[in-house]
């Protein structure tokens, strides 16, 4: 079989240095286009205008159910919409433990890190933020389990007491970002 035409890899064999670093450069192109389709989507833009921020006041928070997995314990926190109107969440809430009298015990939750973005609940839907701890004393030992928690939902200075038994184990309470698919 014969190619007509000029051979694309003649300037690669007469030119070492230009053809290296042309090699370079393509891979690291193709390295950065790959990497931008692996990396966590960009945070969305502000809630849309003329949609407010859900107050304390339109919100009903619950709790979840209680998960396990590889060690750490999950448990999601609810937000739904009671108000006749839609609005957004966006970022993290606030999340302490509190024992019988109302005394914060330990640190508040960390925020897990994850991106996140606006989440627009219509009248009776829901969002979720996810809490986690260990399983158990796992290279620490466990505060004493708490009768409350107390959570300022993202963007609100107003907390709601939900009654929960919690128990922060090893220094680890995180709380993810509100979001509609559970994650942390």
């Amino acid at each position: 079989m014969s190619v007509q035409g000029p051979n694309p890899l003649k300037f690669f064999r007469t030119s070492p240095r230009r053809g290296a670093a042309a090699v370079l450069t393509a891979a690291v192109v193709g390295l950065t286009a790959a990497g931008a389709a692996w990396s966590a989507p960009a945070a969305a833009p502000s809630a849309a205008k003329g949609l407010r921020t859900c107050a304390a006041s339109d919100l009903h928070l619950s709790m979840g159910r209680k998960e396990g997995a590889a060690g750490s314990l999950y448990w999601p926190v609810r937000f739904t919409n009671t108000a006749t109107g839609s609005c957004a969440l966006r970022g993290y809430p606030g999340v302490s433990v509190l024992d019988t009298a109302h005394h914060q015990l330990g640190a508040a939750a960390a925020r897990s890190g994850t991106p996140y973005r606006t989440v627009t609940l219509a009248p009776g839907h829901s969002a979720s933020a996810v809490l986690r701890t260990t399983n158990g004393p796992v290279g620490g030992p466990c505060l004493r389990t708490g009768a409350y928690l107390r959570i300022y939902a993202p963007a609100s200075r107003t907390p709601v007491l939900i009654p929960a038994s919690w128990t922060t184990c090893s220094g680890l309470f995180e709380v993810g970002p509100v979001n509609t698919e559970g994650v942390i």
